[in-house]
């Protein structure tokens, strides 16, 4: 067959990256079938103590891969009987590529979620850190991406802090889905061998078998779970990114982003570009993609294995790197920036930041909330025009838009306004500083 067609089929390319979790499936399957009786047990100890030699072999990357063997699996297979010989082929027994290559997945998906979850912990801690340092700092809050009312610097962080603690709800569920043991399903209906199923999903790690041997082979679904927990936390991270970018900004100046994570213009001496957050930005669609890709491919399978399910892999194995790489950036990334508090200070002093506080104090005296805030939004008007801030307005400017306006209206200012907000979840002083605390024992419970 032509070069080009035969490599149509071949993934060794890439799924050779499951040569860990291949050998070591293929070694406590040997084992058990020792232990049953199913193979000598010197034939299993020597195909372990081949099945050992490759995997050195591929750590010092001497294993003489094969692209017309197409996979991992049958490159692995091939090499044992080099080393071995004919002892090679009682490996297979009471096993098919499709509930072998069902196995090395989920396992390689619990890693992938294990890893995930603790560069997650990590990107938490640097959040509550920066949160930490400027517990006490007054910014502008924005809707719409307009300033909107005063929130504490650490309350905003907070914010992410409790966006990844959702992400990491999500990739404990999917460890939790991909928990389960194909092995021992065959090809679809199962095997005709006295095989113990507990025993290799006890020294594998899974906490559950499968129940049914046509679902386990042509079961995919952890996999979408990662991808869409992966596609959430980057679109969690890329909202971060966003903020980064604008805070970065000359308009802004909230932040100084390290200069290991800017990059200069190929034609303009001045410029530093926010251009990991951009890529971070910019590479949330990449994951998206795969999920979107992953749904796919399965949407129209007839039960139980199809080759359409070798494109399960590629995906999966990039928004690994691709969410997991991001994840380390965004740690070094925060860890690394500098807070301009002067800068954050200054601009929440503007904008008629205190407009609700002062519709608020109204509705102290009695006013109906609806008529406060539409005489607050007059004097607005009236303090714009006049290229004022409202807590800048004197009593008898007050009291030109309602009589119940007291001396006590000029005590409204920043402090008084996050202080003023001490509901659970609400950025007064004493909240965020019992949601820091809280925080970090979440993370002293993660990190067991």
């Amino acid at each position: 067959m032509n070069k080009d067609i035969s490599n149509y089929t071949v993934s060794i390319q890439y799924d050779r990256r499951l040569y860990q979790e291949d050998i070591l499936a293929s070694k406590v399957h040997s084992k058990m079938l020792a232990k049953q009786g199913i193979i000598p047990k010197r034939d299993s100890e020597i195909i372990c103590e081949g099945l050992d030699v490759i995997s050195n072999e591929i750590q010092n990357e001497t294993f003489p891969w094969k692209s017309e063997l197409e996979d991992i699996h049958m490159n692995i297979e091939a090499r044992l009987k080099e080393k071995v010989g004919s002892l090679a082929g009682k490996l297979h027994t009471a096993r098919s590529r499709n509930d072998q290559v069902a196995t090395d997945m989920r396992m390689f998906c619990k890693k992938s979620c294990i890893q995930s979850l603790e560069l997650l912990t990590s990107l938490q801690s640097c959040i509550l850190n920066r949160a930490e340092e400027h517990s006490g700092l007054i910014m502008s809050g924005y809707t719409h991406l307009q300033k909107a009312q005063p929130v504490l610097f650490a309350h905003h962080m907070l914010a992410y802090f409790q966006m990844l603690e959702r992400d990491k709800l999500r990739f404990r569920g999917c460890y939790d889905t991909s928990d389960v043991l194909p092995l021992g399903s065959g090809a679809l209906g199962g095997v005709p061998y006295p095989i113990d199923r507990s025993f290799v999903a006890s020294k594998l790690g899974f906490k559950r078998i499968s129940a049914n041997s046509m679902d386990a082979v042509s079961d995919r679904d952890y996999l979408i779970e990662y991808q869409l927990a992966a596609s959430i936390c980057m679109m969690h991270l890329s909202r971060l990114a966003e903020e980064l970018i604008l805070w970065s900004s000359q308009e802004f100046g909230y932040i100084t982003l390290d200069a290991t994570h800017t990059t200069g213009s190929s034609i303009m001496p001045q410029k530093r570009n926010p251009d990991y957050a951009e890529i971070a930005r910019g590479k949330t669609g990449r994951v998206y993609g795969n999920l979107i890709s992953i749904l796919t491919t399965l949407k129209g399978l007839p039960l139980t294995y199809n080759r359409d399910m070798q494109e399960d892999k590629e995906g999966h194995f990039d928004s690994v790197d691709t969410l997991n790489q991001t994840l380390r950036v965004f740690c070094a990334m925060i860890g690394n920036m500098t807070v301009n508090a002067d800068k954050i200070t200054r601009a929440a002093e503007t904008g008629q930041m205190l407009a609700t506080d002062v519709a608020d104090y109204l509705v102290s005296k009695g006013l109906p909330f609806r008529e406060a805030h539409t005489i607050v939004s007059k004097i607005c008007d009236y303090a714009r025009d006049n290229k004022k801030e409202v807590h800048s307005l004197s009593l008898k400017e007050y009291k030109k838009f309602s009589q119940t306006f007291d001396g006590d209206v000029l005590l409204i200012n920043l402090k008084s306004s996050v202080e003023s907000r001490d509901v659970v979840g609400g950025t007064a002083p004493n909240r965020v500083s019992n949601a820091i605390k809280e925080a970090r024992q979440q993370l002293e419970v993660s990190d067991e």
